[in-house]
Order: structure tokens, then sequence, then C-alpha cells
């Protein structure tokens, strides 16, 4: 009988070690599996950043696509300059509202939203006004400091989480800039200028598809508008990278990077975000 209960002590440890081999493996691949994506998109960034650096300043396109294989995976990569985001840290407060109206806020609400946000960026010790003389220092908390991410827009108080997750889509941290992109910016963050009208954002939608390299005639169309747009490109750029392996899982990257023109290094990471995986394979072939 204690030889059956030793045998029986001994089958359980053989099981819990092939458990523990087999757990161990897979983690080693698992660990193998994200080293190689982590390179794939370091490759994509390097050719995003060559193909920027290497045209023409005045020919540098502000977004685009592109796909190749490297290493046994299918990558495709998609970019665009964060010039087409609003950037909380620099944006008017109209056009901060503005952009809360066009996400469905009420445009009393907005205004109150907008002027939070202002608040929250503005940095003013306890005895000064946070924005002009006539405005006393509001009593709820503040950052006093730029949103080093947007993320943090939602730790803003009174700002509806719904809307908050709506307006992520279309801000940045990293433009740098007070105007927006309007060649790059998706209709939500044209409609967010002020004075701009359902007509007045169809016009310039139609305008940019079918006359892309007529930048001057998209300003034209926005009116009084025009002080808050441009046509240029900031050096931020938001780079989606989708790679998909053999194994048929497919992985999904956002990095924002700021190229340099000069120096020994072609760019720098802002921000890496991994996207939520899938099984879906893509296709992607070379140009």
């Amino acid at each position: 009988m204690a030889i059956l209960w030793i045998l029986g002590a001994l089958s359980a440890l053989i099981s819990i070690y092939a458990v523990y081999v087999v757990d161990t493996a897979a983690g080693f691949v698992e660990h193998d599996d994200r080293l190689r994506e982590e390179a794939l998109v370091s490759a994509a960034l390097e050719v995003t950043a060559y193909r920027q650096l290497t045209a023409q300043p005045q020919s540098r396109p502000s977004q685009g696509n592109f796909s190749f294989k490297f290493a046994g995976a299918d990558i495709r990569v998609s970019f665009c300059s964060e010039a087409a985001r609003i950037d909380l840290n620099a944006a008017s407060k109209e056009l901060l509202g503005g952009l809360f109206v066009s996400l469905g806020a009420r445009p009393a609400d907005a205004d109150s939203y907008a002027d939070r946000v202002v608040d929250w960026r503005t940095v003013a010790s306890k005895d000064q006004p946070v924005d002009g003389p006539s405005r006393a220092r509001p009593a709820y908390g503040l950052r006093g400091a730029k949103f080093p991410q947007v993320d943090e827009l939602a730790a803003v108080r009174n700002l509806p989480s719904a809307l908050v997750e709506r307006t992520l889509p279309f801000v940045t941290v990293y433009s740098g800039r007070p105007q927006i992109n309007v060649s790059d910016a998706a209709p939500e963050v044209i409609a967010a200028l002020p004075g701009m009208t359902a007509d007045r954002v169809k016009a310039v939608l139609e305008q940019r598809r079918t006359q892309p390299d007529n930048k001057q005639a998209q300003i034209q169309l926005l009116g009084t508008a025009q002080q808050y747009a441009t046509t240029e490109a900031s050096r931020a750029i938001r780079v989606n990278v989708q790679i998909a392996l053999k194994n048929t899982r497919q992985r999904h990257f956002e990095v924002v990077i700021l190229l340099f023109d000069e120096g020994t290094e072609p760019f720098s990471i802002l921000s890496w975000r991994n996207k939520p995986e899938t099984g879906r394979k893509i296709q992607a072939g070379l140009q």
C-alpha cells in the first residue's frame, strides 16, 4: 500500500512538472513573439521616418499609408500629422468648445467644459486670476500645468465620461499648435472651427477630395474661421502599425514620433500604445 501511495505521489509530481514545462515553454514563445513584434514596429517606424525625411520639406505627405513584408510578417502602416487633431495645451477656448459641441454637447455646457480645460492647463498661483483679471480662480481642483497625455482629460472635473471618450480620438498633446490642419482633420474637428456650418464642412471635405493639392482653396472656404486653421503639418506624426504573423495573430500598435531634420537620430518616440489584438490576418503586399 505504501508503494502505491509513493507511486501516486510521483505521478502527481511528474504531472505538475510537465504542466510547468509546457507553461514555461509557452511563456518563452510569448516573450519571443513580443520581442519580434516590437522589432517589427520599430522597422515600420524607421521606414516611415525615412520616407518623410528623404522627401523635400515642401512635398512631404502629411498623411498616407503603405505596406510591406518583413521577417515573415505582413506589415501595414498608416500615418497622419498630429496637426490634424486639436491640441489640448495650445487650442483656444473657442476651438475646444466647438469640438464639444460637434460631439453632442449643448453650447452652454460646451463653453463651461472648455473653460475647465483651459483652467486645468493654466499655471497660476493661488492669488492670481486664471484667465485675466476679471476671473477668480475656480474652487475645483486644477493641475496647473500642461496635459502630459490626452487621457488626463478624464481628470478634469465635471466633464462627462461619455463626452471624454468621444473626444479622445480628436485631440492630442503633441502638435504644439493652436491651429488644426484642415487638409487632414476629421470632419468632427473641422466642424469644431468657430462659425462653421454643416454646408461649410461639406464644402471643405468636397474641396480636399476633388482638389487635395489646392490648400489655399480649403482655407478660403473656412470664412471667418481661417485664423484657427492651417494646411501645414507638424513634425509629430501618429503612426498606426498592423502586424500579421504566420500564426494568423494580428497585432495593432499606435505610436507617435517626432521627426528631426538634423542630428544623429531621425526621430524620437513620444507615445507607444498597444491596441487589443485580434485573430484576423490582414492582407498586405509589397508597395
